[in-house]
């Protein structure tokens, strides 16, 4: 008994722990997020959406679109995005989370990490999935931020699939182990040089 209790957490550092919906979301008053909607019904797609909380300029720019996954696309990769996820929530002390029907919401940083992968996969042949998941989790968080960036800025929107940086992260992340060709140019730089933030976004205010 006496080790078990040695091996329970104090009520001081219970309480120290932040509380967090679903993947790392911190638990206050409309965040920065990401939220992924999982239909019951397994014939209807997944839809990733960006919600800007109370950084978004006006109710109708609050939300954003990002992409929508043919359910069977979404299936071959959501457990190692899951196992992924949880890992890089375990580093920062906070509790895991798991896919469930309905709405799961989504770290504003994982959320940019998962859009990634989805904009690769949405339009990718079922068979180069797999491959796609393996170069996506050979990215480093921030590279994988800064390709959200990128693609973001001109071919973001849930109707452009296929188009420009949607088009190349289709092509570099399934045709072959080539990730390293669209890694930033930090990574290749002085040693030492990060390429974007370092934290989820429940520890700062770092810019989106």
């Amino acid at each position: 008994m006496a080790k078990a209790a040695a091996n329970t957490p104090s009520p001081k550092a219970r309480a120290q722990v932040p509380h967090t919906l679903g993947f790392g979301v911190p638990a206050t008053s409309d965040p920065h997020h990401f939220r992924v909607t999982i239909p019951k019904a397994n014939s209807s797609k997944v839809q990733i959406s960006e919600h800007l909380g109370l950084q978004a300029a006006s109710s109708e720019s609050s939300v954003i679109d990002r992409v929508l996954l043919d359910r069977p696309r979404w299936t071959s990769m959501r457990a190692e995005v899951q196992r992924a996820f949880n890992a890089q929530l375990a580093t920062h002390g906070l509790k895991p989370g798991a896919w469930k029907v309905g709405d799961n919401p989504v770290d504003r940083l994982l959320g940019k990490e998962l859009c990634v992968l989805a904009w690769a996969v949405e339009q990718m042949e079922m068979e180069k999935i797999p491959v796609a998941v393996r170069n996506w989790m050979a990215l480093r968080p921030e590279e994988r931020w800064w390709l959200f960036g990128m693609t973001a800025m001109s071919t973001g929107g849930v109707m452009d699939g296929g188009k420009g940086w949607r088009a190349a992260l289709k092509h570099a992340l399934g045709d072959v182990a080539q990730s390293e060709l669209l890694s930033p140019r930090a990574r290749r730089g002085k040693p030492g040089q990060e390429a974007g933030q370092t934290s989820l976004g429940l520890f700062g205010d770092e810019a989106p």
